[in-house]
């Protein structure tokens, strides 16, 4: 896929892989690159893991995995899918019955680990279980949960143990003429999960889900996931990424979000421009980043701002974003629109102003969208 042909420089193509549907969500081929999470909530308390399945859509998530570890949680996922405005991936972890259990409840998918989900036999049944009730696999392969005879043979977790574990699970779903399924080779060490993800997307046209598993906080899991996953979507190799967090869910969302806006493969909401501050700041740069981004997450519709606190390089980002403000002097700064400069407006004023002429500016594009379809 190039992204634009002007500037070769920022071009990306993506590696080919099969399309397969996530419910009504398509992954792998042309399809944009579909943005996971997971809940965290304990899945038989069917309100909490809504709220949470819904607050992470509204965030953007295109599909959210909810871990279904007994009996009880199969009975509440069924429940939880008919609630979720957002397919549902069922999380699957050593009983095999509960991937058969939750195929029957609607999942749109299922996570089944081949470290730990039992023999051939049993995988058979949930694949059976997967196309009786039109429900894609991912095979999720973890280094922290290999398989006995790979461990023996490789001596440690390596990309190339991970890369046949991979392997070996998809003959099987193969062997049973199964090809619904997608892969994911993770692991907490960012050198180990890229190798292994390089390895697997050269074995393989199945679409691939990214992540860095057990990343950490909310900022050392960012940095781990941003250069992680940044780099593989750079070099073409990703189909759906999940950036996984000890936060909120939904944050898990904005972040996998703006990894993806960095490289111009999604665009959502509004893409903030802003400078870091110095001393020649006109206004509070921080602070007005921090409110801004807070007022405009309701805004769905791409476009850009550019918050700069003085006129060295704000008139220069102004020219490239919907929505400029520039930091100048006696309390005021300068509002640019289209890339030109417009009005004067106060420090007092200017988030209320710029709120509105975002507002303003995602109205015209959305009604400019409508207009062409």
């Amino acid at each position: 896929m190039s992204l634009n042909h002007v500037r070769p420089w920022r071009d990306i193509y993506r590696r080919k892989s099969r399309q397969i549907m996530v419910g009504n969500v398509p992954v792998g081929g042309d399809a944009p690159i579909a943005v996971q999470t997971m809940t965290n909530t304990l899945t038989t308390d069917v309100a909490a893991t809504v709220a949470q399945v819904q607050a992470a859509a509204e965030a953007g998530a295109d599909i959210v995995r909810v871990s279904v570890p007994d009996e009880a949680s199969s009975k509440a996922l069924k429940e939880i899918v008919r609630e979720s405005p957002v397919p549902i991936v069922a999380d699957i972890h050593f009983h095999y019955r509960r991937g058969i259990e939750a195929a029957e409840a609607g999942a749109a998918c299922l996570r089944i680990n081949p470290g730990n989900i039992g023999d051939e036999a049993r995988v058979k049944e949930v694949i059976k279980a997967a196309r009786d009730h039109n429900c894609s696999i991912r095979i999720g392969v973890n280094a922290g949960s290999l398989e006995k005879h790979l461990l023996e043979k490789y001596g440690e977790p390596c990309p190339e143990a991970m890369v046949e574990s991979g392997l070996e699970h998809i003959r099987i779903l193969q062997d049973n003429d199964f090809h619904e399924f997608k892969i994911s080779v993770k692991a907490s060490d960012v050198f180990l999960s890229a190798a292994a993800y390089q390895g697997i997307a050269e074995a393989t046209d199945a679409p691939i889900h990214l992540g860095i598993t057990e990343a950490g906080g909310l900022v050392s899991g960012t940095i781990k996931s941003a250069i992680g996953l940044g780099n593989l979507l750079w070099m073409g190799i990703g189909d759906t990424i999940r950036v996984s967090l000890s936060a909120d869910p939904v944050e898990e969302v904005k972040v996998g979000f703006e990894i993806l806006k960095s490289l111009g493969l999604r665009h959502r909401g509004v893409n903030i421009i802003s400078c870091p501050s110095c001393a020649r700041q006109g206004f509070d740069v921080i602070k007005t980043v921090e409110t801004l981004e807070r007022r405009l997450e309701h805004i769905k519709t791409p476009m850009s701002l550019s918050i700069i606190g003085c006129v060295v390089n704000g008139p220069g980002e102004a020219l490239m974003t919907d929505v400029g403000f520039t930091g100048g002097g006696a309390g005021s700064g300068m509002v640019y629109l289209a890339g030109k400069a417009s009005h004067k407006m106060s420090n007092e004023q200017m988030i209320d102003h710029i709120v509105e002429q975002v507002e303003k500016k995602a109205a015209e594009l959305e009604a400019a969208a409508e207009a062409a379809e």
